[in-house]
């Protein structure tokens, strides 16, 4: 191991190549430059987070079928996402390792092993910081999700008649026959009783999967008594009615299916793109530093 040699100032170029690094002993971390580097890092990605998002946007079609559209959704994410973990984190990792002060009494060794850790570090914080920025948003739009989900499922079971699927399959029941006078609604109950009573009865119902024979009876003779439809005709209605709530019942669970998949790829690769930012961040921190000390 070499002694400090004053003439090797002299010689910016000859950096990684000597033992020694000159100028003020200081921390081993330079945190100015590392909090530089993570809010650089930090910023860029915000701003290729929300480009990413517009031109994900603006590629989705409405008429295509959902997998498709979860596909795409999925594989344009893992793109994007290792793009912005390549350029976040070589700015942010670069300029952690160009920005701190030079070293002194560290060999070569110790010096790229310090600028690496830099570069590493200002991934580090760049990356809370951004989860930090995005955890509300992204609770929001989760909660807002699970929410729809439940009452997609639901259908209104606590009897809720705002909801609108069960509304209108209520009203799909009491669709009065233009032929017949309508009939009024059973011995002591009213038209807006019978109606509530039919809506829980079919949130219910789609909840479970299925609607009982003794429901499926009780909402015949409803149906017959408030349409004067035959009761064959009324069971006719009541099966074609609660196929159709299945139906869209099991579209709603299948696109909840679907986005759960394409969420749990997307946090895969999302890993991926973390894993190989804190590389590319490392590799830019130790760059920036051996273009530190040349200059």
């Amino acid at each position: 191991m070499n002694t400090l040699d004053p003439a090797a100032a002299a010689a910016p170029s000859d950096i990684y190549e000597d033992d020694y690094y000159e100028v003020t002993p200081g921390s081993g971390a330079c945190w100015p430059s590392i909090l530089a580097g993570a809010a650089a890092a930090a910023a860029l990605s915000l701003m290729l987070l929300m480009l990413g998002q517009g031109l994900g946007l603006s590629s989705v079609s409405p008429w295509e079928p959902l997998g498709e559209t979860a596909a795409k959704l999925t594989v344009w994410a893992a793109v994007w996402l290792i793009v912005m973990q390549w350029l976040s984190s070589a700015l942010g990792g670069y300029l952690a390792g160009r920005l701190r002060k030079t070293y002194v009494g560290v060999d070569k060794d110790e010096a790229f092993f310090r600028d690496t850790a830099q570069g590493f570090l200002a991934w580090a914080m760049a990356t809370l910081f951004t989860a930090a920025v995005l955890a509300s948003v992204a609770g929001a739009v989760v909660g807002s999700g699970v929410q729809a989900t439940a009452t997609v499922a639901a259908g209104g079971a606590a009897g809720d008649k705002t909801d609108p699927t069960a509304a209108y399959y209520t009203d799909m029941l009491y669709r009065a026959n233009p032929t017949t006078p309508v009939a009024g609604a059973p011995a002591g109950q009213t038209p807006a009783d019978v109606t509530a009573e039919t809506g829980r009865i079919l949130a219910y119902g789609v909840e479970q999967g299925d609607v009982s024979p003794a429901d499926k009876a009780y909402l015949a003779s409803l149906v017959a008594a408030r349409t004067n439809l035959s009761e064959a005709e009324a069971a006719a209605r009541v099966d074609t009615v609660l196929a159709q709530a299945k139906v869209a019942r099991d579209a709603a669970l299948e696109a909840a299916d679907e986005a759960r998949k394409a969420w749990a790829k997307v946090m895969l690769y999302s890993f991926i793109s973390l894993l190989i930012g804190a590389f590319i961040a490392s590799v830019a921190g130790a760059i920036g530093g051996r273009q530190r000390d040349q200059d």
